[in-house]
């Protein structure tokens, strides 16, 4: 009879440890990579400062928007590209800044489009001579000193608040040129009743106090607007 060898069993290998330091570099440089490519071309938070949509959105909404096909850009910098995709009549856009005093992106909706020739009377707004159907606006929209009509230039749009009576918008800046607009928001994620002054850019203090506050009073979440989409 043959006898069988007893078979030795090798030693599991177990990496060094700068192996292992190395490997775990690399697994956290793939999901910064990742996410910078969703942050820069997909989607990225943004939190309303003001009152100028509402009711659409109320101070203290926390958006997701999606920068899908109307923009893309690198995280953290001031460098973007505009995509293929243009907004429509009536759909909320986020742009930045056209005016110097302001320093972070905007949300209002886009009333007219390039090439149109936009008034404003009777407490409405008139596109190319036709009343503009509106169901989400507070209060009568007025010129507030604007020239109409006014004729909309191209590859630019013109945009206003919801709360007509309470938004710095294209009846005071002028319309606001495509390579601005950068997304729309699709989700509220969360939404806190809080001072307006926690989400002023630069408020860290006053926001982490409004987040701490509502883990301690959860009364202040709007718990029916969480997960809206539009």
């Amino acid at each position: 009879m043959k006898t069988e060898k007893p078979q030795i069993e090798k030693p599991e290998y177990v990496p060094s440890r700068r192996k292992r330091i190395q490997r775990e570099i690399i697994a956290w440089m793939w999901v910064i990579l990742i996410f910078l490519l969703i942050n820069g071309t997909l989607g990225q938070a943004r939190v309303i400062p003001s009152g100028s949509m509402e009711n659409t959105l109320l101070i203290g909404d926390h958006l997701i928007m999606s920068r899908l096909g109307y923009d893309a850009g690198v995280p953290f910098t001031h460098w973007h590209v505009p995509l293929w995709r243009n907004p429509k009549r009536q759909q909320m856009v986020i742009f930045t800044p056209i005016v110097a005093q302001e320093t972070s992106d905007i949300i209002k909706r886009v009333i007219g489009l390039p090439g149109e020739t936009l008034d404003i009377h009777d407490g409405s707004v008139w596109i190319n001579g036709q009343k503009l159907t509106e169901n989400y606006t507070t209060g009568p929209s007025e010129t507030y000193g604007m020239h109409t009509p006014y004729k909309i230039p191209e590859n630019c749009y013109f945009v206003m608040g919801d709360n007509r009576g309470n938004s710095y918008d294209s009846r005071f800046t002028g319309c606001v040129p495509r390579n601005h607009i950068i997304g729309t928001p699709v989700l509220i994620y969360m939404s806190l009743e809080a001072s307006p002054d926690a989400w002023e850019t630069g408020q860290l203090r006053e926001r982490f106090f409004a987040y701490a506050n509502a883990v301690i009073h959860p009364s202040t979440v709007r718990w029916k607007r969480l997960f809206t989409t539009f």
